[in-house]
């Protein structure tokens, strides 16, 4: 039996997406045999986290500085913009290396289930976005639920009076299907065969 702080290390691992009691234990386990070595790298990483983690004022990715690496990114084409649900899905687009313009984060989808509605919402930042000018694409990256298909088809509508190409990403993505867990490949099909919404 493991102290109470041990225990409460391993509780706290466990709540994290991809582990469960066990896994969260042989982690705990894993750190204390390596304490002086990899616990104080985790601690310390963690740390460093903790203190400078910012959300992008541009776009809301969640990174150590404000405006992210990504908006800051003189490269990226600002002309474009790719629309994703959330962060994990960001990153997952940007992992690809296959879109060069820039992002907006909606936090979330739109929901009468769970009771989320546009408000909730960055839909008016990224209109305000739109509205600023200087923007010629944006490409709608919603999940391929039925929740990501209306907040997709809701933002065509917020945008369709604004001199603006919008398109989303082809239906190769599978239905029901998220983001973060498809590979390069099928992200790779899916940016290339956009097309527009309407």
């Amino acid at each position: 039996m493991a102290s109470q702080e041990i225990e409460t290390l391993a509780s706290a691992l466990a709540k994290l997406p991809g582990l469960g009691p066990r896994s969260a234990r042989r982690a705990v386990l894993w750190l204390v045999k390596r304490r002086e070595t990899s616990l104080l790298q985790v601690l310390e990483a963690l740390t460093t986290v903790r203190d400078r983690l910012a959300e992008c004022d541009i776009c809301g990715n969640v990174d150590t500085q404000n405006p992210c690496g990504i908006c800051a990114d003189p490269r990226r084409d600002v002309k474009q913009i790719c629309v994703v649900e959330d962060v994990a899905d960001l990153w997952a687009l940007d992992r690809a290396k296959l879109f060069s313009g820039t992002y907006h984060v909606l936090g979330g989808r739109l929901s009468a289930l769970d009771g989320v509605r546009p408000e909730d919402l960055t839909i008016d930042a990224l209109v305000g976005r739109v509205a600023a000018g200087g923007v010629d694409e944006v490409v709608l990256a919603m999940n391929a639920t039925l929740e990501g298909q209306t907040t997709a088809h809701y933002i065509a509508e917020k945008l369709e009076n604004y001199p603006v190409r919008i398109t989303q990403l082809a239906h190769g993505l599978p239905v029901g299907g998220e983001l973060d867990y498809l590979d390069e490949g099928t992200l790779a099909q899916a940016l290339r065969a956009r097309r527009p919404v309407g």
